[in-house]
């Protein structure tokens, strides 16, 4: 990064992926504080170096670029500390780290990439209930105790759905649900070796009860308790959970929604009624083209069907229901599906996008529903939801993340590219009329202009082939190459290690 592309971020003002530091003669403490908050939210970039001015409002008076003293000596001693017992993790490798320099000014630039949820909280000392930050616009904020405890929960690779919830019993399983349940598995495992099992025994196979051998404790799991359980037991145990669906596609000033499902006392409030009772009001609009299979039964079933269902199956396995406060929230509008869950991503977007690795917090959840034809395979779900989109035509689907209310909405709509009416231009008119929109709608700055424009089609590129072709160190061009495969500029295959960058065929 030189100094230019640097102004470039300073001037943009701190938000909540940069923070500027005065730091003149030594790297301050709030340093720390801020590495902990970018690397438990969204990852960013710590500014050494600038003053602030906060009676100004124009970004170049308000971020003064004054340098600081003895730069080497500054980064040799930032390394010393995060290298030490200031930090329980060091998350960074050292192109990381950068002294930029312009005449006799000198920044250091240190790049936080966001930690893997299997290393969070990252903290600062010794107790993660005191040393543990996270960030949003207005800066660094101390993490509260159940942003933390969800961090710890996130660790278990086995996801959360599997504990025992204690003094819950079979007594709390709605006999209906589980009923309804059994009799779409029967018929969808015609023969299975499970349907002479009685319930308490299915559970088990299920993941929704359980026995733990080393202290004999055994009851309903939070999976099987969630997805059958009678909801006054849920409400008692969760009552921190709330399922709401809106239709919201003939709203007027006087109507906020023409049909909600909320707990109303007519329903057992459990997930898999929730799923059940909604699934057929969110696809009931969609086209079903006419389509007999072997020529006898009708099939209503569309990929875009198919696809909704996945976006709901999403939100219910991706949900951190041990929040103190959380809703799993269900829009329909007549353009549009919305889904929000609470808990933050416990992938980076780009790996998620991509598909091939999923992380539910509730993997037994996910089997529930995948045994009754719910939901694909760990990690095809999302892709799925994507390749449907696009081969309709339709906007890209967005995962939204709200690191400050600790949830995820997933909006799906069903518009248009915009760029549809370029075909009515003359092809070399619209080829540059395309190439300055592209520039200018999709925020495309010099830097990715200038990594399209070395990358030939077709072909892949390692991070470090583009950083040295453009010549800057390899997590900015990381940064740069993720944000154009966000803006599907560029596809990425492969793992963390081994990525590798392709410009795809137009």
């Amino acid at each position: 990064m030189n100094m230019q592309e640097l102004k470039e971020l300073i001037y943009q003002g701190e938000k909540v992926d940069i923070e500027c530091k005065k730091a003149e003669k030594s790297v301050p403490k709030s340093a720390y504080e801020s590495y902990s908050a970018f690397a438990n939210t969204k990852g960013g970039y710590i500014i050494l170096g600038v003053r602030e001015d906060k009676s100004k409002t124009d970004p170049k008076k308000r971020f003064i670029i004054q340098g600081i003293e003895d730069a080497h000596k500054q980064k040799e001693d930032f390394w010393n500390t995060i290298n030490g017992n200031k930090v329980n993790i060091n998350l960074l490798i050292d192109d990381d780290v950068e002294i930029v320099e312009d005449g006799s000014i000198r920044l250091i630039v240190i790049h936080v990439p966001r930690a893997d949820f299997n290393m969070r909280p990252v903290y600062v000392g010794e107790n993660p209930y005191k040393g543990t930050y996270k960030r949003n616009h207005e800066g660094d904020y101390h993490a509260t105790e159940h942003e933390i405890r969800g961090m710890i929960r996130d660790q278990n690779p086995e996801g959360n759905d599997n504990q025992i919830i204690e003094y819950y019993t079979m007594d709390d399983i709605d006999k209906e649900t589980l009923r309804k349940y059994r009799q779409i598995f029967e018929i969808r495992n015609d023969g299975h070796v499970w349907n002479a099992l009685d319930n308490k025994s299915f559970l088990e196979k299920l993941g929704g009860y359980r026995k733990d051998r080393k202290t004999g404790v055994e009851g309903l799991t939070l999976a099987g308790l969630l997805m059958f359980g009678t909801g006054q037991a849920i409400r008692e145990r969760f009552d921190n959970v709330f399922m709401d669906y809106r239709n919201e596609s003939q709203v007027t000033a006087d109507i906020r929604w023409n049909d909600r499902i909320t707990y109303d006392g007519t329903w057992e409030n459990n997930l898999f009624n929730f799923f059940t009772k909604v699934t057929p009001k969110l696809t009931e609009d969609l086209k079903k083209p006419f389509k007999l299979e072997g020529g006898v039964q009708r099939i209503d079933d569309t990929p875009v069907h198919k696809a909704v269902r996945e976006g709901f199956v999403n939100m219910i396995i991706h949900a951190d229901y041990l929040m103190d406060a959380g809703v799993l929230k269900v829009i329909k509008r007549s353009d549009s599906f919305e889904f929000t869950n609470p808990g933050i991503l416990k992938l980076p977007l780009e790996d998620i996008y991509r598909g091939g690795n999923s992380k539910s917090r509730n993997p037994h959840m996910q089997t529930m529903l995948r045994l009754v034809g719910f939901g694909d395979n760990a990690g095809s779900g999302f892709p799925t939801i994507l390749t449907v989109w696009k081969s309709e035509g339709w906007i890209k689907p967005e995962l939204i993340e709200d690191t400050n209310l600790d949830q995820v909405t997933l909006v799906m709509k069903m518009e248009k590219k915009s760029d549809d009416k370029s075909a009515e231009k003359s092809a070399e008119s619209a080829e540059k009329s395309a190439d300055s929109k592209n520039i200018e709608e999709m925020g495309l700055s010099e830097r990715h202009q200038q990594i399209l424009a070395i990358m030939e089609v077709g072909v892949e590129y390692s991070t470090e082939q583009v950083a040295e072709k453009i010549g800057l160190k390899g997590p900015r061009t990381r940064q740069l190459l993720n944000e154009l495969v966000n803006k599907e500029m560029l596809a990425c295959i492969g793992t963390t290690k081994r990525r590798r960058y392709i410009k795809p065929v137009d």
